[in-house]
Parts: C-alpha cells; structure tokens; sequence
C-alpha cells in the first residue's frame, strides 16, 4: 500500500508550526493526567488490566469511526508500532510507577527526547542536534527539580523498566515518522490501527495477570473512558498528526508537558505544595521546551 511521506517542515510558514506545535502539545498534557485519575478513580493493583482498557476499546471504536483496515505491509507495522507505542510501553509504565517513586519515574520518561534524538540519526538519518540535545538534557534536569524528593530510592527493576519505557515508546514515535501513514488514511485510522493492536497484545496477559477488577464502580468506569477515549483514542490522534507535520526530535520535548501537567494536578487536586525548588524546576523545563522548538541558531564566520 502507497505511503504518503511526511510534509516538508522547513516550507510551513512559522504561523502554521506554531499552530501544530500547540496542538501537539494537547497530548503529552493530557497524559499527564493519567497518574491522579488512576490514583483516584481506578480500582488499585490491576496495571495491565488499566491498559487494556485503555487501547482496546479505543482502537475498536477508532476502527468504526474510520471504517479503514490495513493493508499489506501495514498488517505487521500496525502490530509493531502499537506494540512499541502502547503495547509495552503502557505496563513497563505501569511497572517503573510501581517499583519507584513516582518522581524517578517522571525523570527517567524525560528522557525520551534524548533517546529520540539518537534513534533520529539511526533510523532517520537525520544529523544529530547538539542544539536540541542541550535542550533535551536541561530539560530532563527542570523535570527532575520538579518530580525528584528526598525519598528517590533507586529500584533496579524499576529503573530499567522505565528506561525500557522511554526507548519504547521513543523507538516507535521514530518508526512512525519514518512510516509515515498510508494515502487516504486518517490520523485518527492510524491511531485505531495502534490502539486495537496494543490491546489485542495485552488481552492475554491483562486476563492471566491481573484479572478483571471486583467492584468496577461509575468513578472506574469514568476513569477508563477518559483514560481510553480522551487519554488514547484523542490524544493519539493528535500525536501522531503532528508527528507527521513537525520534526521528530523537537516534538518529543513537547513530552515533558506530561511530569509537569501531573505535578500541577497534585498540587491543585492532591494539594501537594509546590517548592521553590520545583517551581524553578518548572521553568527551567518550560524554557527548554520552547527553546527546542527554535532552530539552532546559525554561526558566523568572522572575516579575517
């Protein structure tokens, strides 16, 4: 099946990037919120369970609104894009939040872009940016400040796994840039393709491992519908659009919205006290963020 390839970045007007660049960030800020409502809503110590219900009943449903099958090679790319994606990602996730601090947890996701910065020079090709790796490893710093405490211990299984987590994902975000999406298929098609792939590799081991949760009341049910719905089905939409439309490595610092949007929901919902520490944490992140998106800046030659 013919693959469309990605639009040239560098042609799109700084209005346009701009534009996607916000959009894209609607996701990583979204799943941010995926620590308070599995805290709060979802019924404790079924991790796989909560990812199951988090793809496959998005992917079906993205399925239906699509009304798009893949075809060809698309079967297999399908099946690894959402394995990586989602698949392994969501309970190697799961297992770092549960060996470590949540805090560890948080820092060792940051480093994604990192990790993405030199799978781009692998599978894409592309040079590496010293510019936007800076900005990568400031960036794991402010979320660090934000997230890390006194009570940090360090779990080994915890710590691979989260690393494990971060080169997942940071590997499929990669592939689907390269890949790009089929003609005629729509983002949200692709993300179907993702989703319903990732739970069909998690329903096995979902029902063998966790089982299903005695006590499903109308708070869990909410919690797996944003979670799934909002949290995958939505927010993978728009990930993956703007994957296609913006360049790879700057659009994984858009990831560190994610530490940072679960910080100020436990502040706001949890009341958990910001520091000074951490608000400079914040910042120092934030500036990172943005300063990523900016090409890096041009050197000149002085005259002799």
């Amino acid at each position: 099946m013919t693959t469309t390839t990605a639009p040239g970045t560098d042609s799109a007007t700084p209005a346009v990037r701009a534009g996607w660049i916000a959009a894209t960030a609607l996701a990583p800020m979204v799943w941010g919120t995926t620590y308070i409502v599995t805290t709060h809503l979802l019924p404790p110590g079924h991790p796989v369970f909560a990812a199951l219900m988090r793809t496959l009943p998005a992917g079906l449903i993205a399925l239906v609104i699509a009304r798009q099958l893949p075809r060809g090679d698309w079967w297999w790319k399908s099946l690894v894009l959402g394995g990586l994606n989602m698949g392994a990602f969501f309970p190697l996730l799961f297992v770092a939040a549960q060996r470590l601090p949540g805090g560890v947890a948080a820092t060792l996701g940051a480093v994604q872009p990192i990790v993405i910065a030199f799978l781009a020079v692998v599978i894409l090709h592309e040079k590496l940016s010293g510019w936007r790796l800076l900005w990568g490893v400031v960036g794991m710093v402010g979320v660090g400040l934000v997230v890390l405490g006194p009570e940090a211990a360090l779990d080994p299984l915890g710590v691979m796994a989260g690393l494990a987590g971060a080169v997942s994902m940071g590997t499929g975000v990669v592939l689907t840039k390269k890949w790009g999406r089929p003609a005629n298929v729509s983002a949200v098609g692709l993300a179907g393709w993702q989703l319903t792939a990732a739970g069909l590799i998690l329903l096995l081991p979902a029902l063998a491992i966790d089982g299903i949760p005695a006590g499903i009341d109308a708070a869990a049910l909410a919690g797996y519908a944003w979670l799934g719905l909002v949290g995958a089905l939505l927010t993978y939409t728009i990930w993956f659009a703007g994957i296609r439309h913006l360049p790879v490595t700057p659009t994984a610092l858009l990831g560190l919205l994610s530490p940072l949007t679960a910080a100020a929901l436990g502040a706001l919902i949890a009341g958990e006290a910001l520091t000074a520490i951490q608000l400079v944490g914040f910042a120092t992140a934030l500036i990172a963020l943005a300063s990523g998106q900016l090409p890096p800046p041009i050197r000149r030659k002085d005259n002799a």
